[in-house]
This record gives C-alpha cells, structure tokens and sequence, in this order.
C-alpha cells in the first residue's frame, strides 16, 4: 500500500485478545504483507482536531476497542484496520494524507471508513474524488450546512464553501440531513436553493426516517457529524445540543449508508477528544457495526448494474416537463426515476441520470406533483 508512509500501525493486539465471533477476531492490521484487494472494508483514525482549534489526540481509540467486542455476525468479514494518520505539520499536510489514503483505497474498490477528528476532513475526502476526476454526490447529516464565510480558513464549521467553491468542481449534489432552523440563516438556505442542492429538517427526517434510504442510496461520500445527535445520547461530541437525532435513529441512517451501492466512502466526525469515557464512542462503535451489517447486505439492485429485474412506469405529467420516467426492482422493491440530461452533459453526468427515489415520489407524479427530487436534478441543466 503505497500510502502507508502517512500512517502508523494501529494499537497492539491480536485477534487471540478477543473471543471468537466478534469483530476484533476477524479483522487484520495492516501489516508489509498487505494487499489491499484483498479486503472490502478498511478502517482509518484521523486524530485531527485542528479544524476545530482542538489540536492533535490519540483519545479516539476508545472507538477503536468498543467496536472490536461487538459481534461478527457478518458471514466472511474482510476488514482492514489502517492504523492512525501521523497529523502533519500543518493541518493541510493531515489533509493530504487522507485525501491519498482515501483514494487509494477507493482505487482498489476498497470503502474507506474514516474515523475523525473534525468534520473539516470530509474536505480531504472530497478531495480524493476530485483527484479521480470523478463526479460525485455527497450527503451530510449535519445540524447546520457548514458554509462559513467565503473568506473564512477551513473548519469544521466552514469546509463546504471550500468545496464548492473548488475549481475545477466535482461536485454535482450536496444532501442535508437534519438540519435545525435556528443553526441557519437564510442567506444559507438562499443558496442551497440557488445551487439545487437538497437539504431536509430534522422535524421531517424522523417524520419517516424510511425516506432517508433513497436520498443515501444516491450518495458517493456520507460526511456524519456526531453533533447531529442529541446531546443525552451522545454527550461526547464537539458541539452537543439539546435536540437532534436519537442513537437508534443515527443507526438506521448508517446502515442505509451501508446498504447503498453506489457509497464508496463514509466518515464520522466531531467526536471530543475528552468524550472517551462516556456513552459516545460505544454509541459511534454501534453506529459503525449497522453500517458494515448494511455493507454486507447490499443488493446489487441498481438499474445502472442490470434492468431485467424492473418495472417501468412511465407517468405523463400535465405540465410542460412531459413524462417522468420510474424503474422499480422486482427484488428488492426499490425505486430510481430517470432524469433527462442534455446531450452535450450525458457522458460527464450520466451515472446520476437514475435518481434513487421512493413509492411516495411516484405516488406525487401519479398526482400531478413533480417530485422535488427529479425538479432540483432537472433545473440544474434548464
């Protein structure tokens, strides 16, 4: 693995100092031996913290043990444990290592999961797919957009300006999950609107977290900040508050990250350097437990992949926009609509033609309503 110079070995044990059906007994180290192909799954600690003026720490490792006594109930678990980044000298050489890291292992069909430190390291996420050329779709739960000021330095409260603002631009769709008003103002809200990007209320969210699963079936990066989550269940992040999502519901959105074929890298952010003690690292060890039971359930059910397995349902809508177009698989029951892009946009943007989407979403067709969905991926071409 070329970018194991930007990495040191994960802490001392052995599969032996764990029982037999749990996690810690079935994943490898990296070791010289190496190879990454050879694994679905690898696990990365960024101990950063400088995005959120918090300097450097080693206290994540609590995740670390915690997810290693839970069970694996997986069949034939192939997962990697990385080890740590070395923090560089400057927040941006910490930057580099996991944009690499990540690339790398997203290179070899490997998923990274990237254990912060800050939410600022998403950037470096992003930053690997930038490096790939490849156009991308990245969903954050998040309280609030992390837009910060366009003149403002990266944080963990200001790095998606930093990618959107990028040049050239990789980035074709931004998701929110679960922000709250009183965290945004409305000239943030003004330009989600203006760039179609998608972004929905916690309120709404845990209305019917079902909808969730379709709007992270679409996502190639899931950025998570652990602030997301209410402050009695997970006490031990960067920013707590009051209200937020409950850990089983932060569970269920992992393990539809998981379940998604289409996700090729996950991370989890802004857990406190002093929160080691309390419930937080078991409730993110839980966290990441669905989100490999999700991996390993993965349908493979993309209309991209294989249409013989499909309805299609073909809906002619009153206004000027003609017909939406709806796959549904036999199998597994889920549903994707066909957006039309311009000719001179199909080679660049072809894989996000297919939108993952619900039963409620052709339900609002079959009533004359134009899914929001299909009219924020449609407008970004008009």
């Amino acid at each position: 693995m070329e970018s194991r110079i930007y990495l040191s070995p994960p802490s001392s044990h052995s599969s032996e100092d764990f029982r037999k059906g749990t996690i810690g007994h079935s994943v490898q180290s990296l070791s010289g031996s190496t190879e990454l192909v050879e694994y679905d799954l690898a696990i990365l600690f960024v101990p950063e913290y400088r995005g959120a003026e918090l300097g450097i720490s080693d206290e994540i490792e609590g995740v670390e043990q915690s997810l290693f006594e839970l069970s694996d109930s997986f069949g034939n678990l192939k997962l990697l444990h990385l080890g740590y980044v070395v923090p560089g000298e400057n927040l941006s050489d910490t930057y580099l290592a996991v944009t690499q890291i990540v690339r790398e292992c997203i290179g070899n069909k490997v998923l990274p999961i990237v254990i912060g430190g800050s939410q600022d390291l998403t950037y470096a996420s992003y930053s690997a797919y930038e490096e790939e050329e490849r156009v991308m779709n990245l969903v954050s739960v998040d309280y609030s957009f992390d837009l910060g000021d366009v003149d403002s330095p990266i944080g963990y409260e200001s790095y998606l300006n930093k990618i959107i603002l990028s040049h050239p631009n990789y980035l074709y769709n931004y998701s929110n999950l679960g922000y709250q008003s009183y965290f945004v103002r409305p000239d943030e809200l003004e330009l989600m609107n203006k760039l179609k990007f998608d972004f929905y209320r916690l309120g709404n969210v845990r209305s019917d977290l079902k909808e969730v699963e379709p709007i992270v079936r679409n996502a190639d990066l899931l950025s998570f900040d652990l602030n997301a989550i209410k402050v009695a269940d997970c006490p031990g992040s960067l920013k707590p508050t009051p209200n937020g999502f409950y850990g089983e519901e932060a569970c269920a959105i992992s393990r539809y990250a998981g379940l998604s074929d289409k996700l090729s890298s996950i991370g989890f952010y802004n857990l406190k350097p002093s929160g080691a003690g309390d419930q937080s690292p078991h409730l993110l060890a839980q966290m990441l437990w669905y989100f490999i039971e999700g991996f390993y359930s993965r349908k493979n059910d993309s209309p991209v992949i294989n249409r013989t397995d499909f309805l299609k349902y073909t809906v002619t809508s009153a206004n000027d926009l003609g017909e939406i177009v709806f796959y549904k698989n036999l199998l597994s029951e889920r549903w994707w609509m066909d957006v039309p892009l311009p000719q001179s946009k199909l080679s660049k943007y072809e894989r996000h033609q297919l939108v993952p989407c619900s039963y409620s979403d052709y339900e609002q067709a079959c009533n004359d309503e134009i899914p929001s969905k299909w009219l924020r991926n449609y407008e970004k071409f008009s």
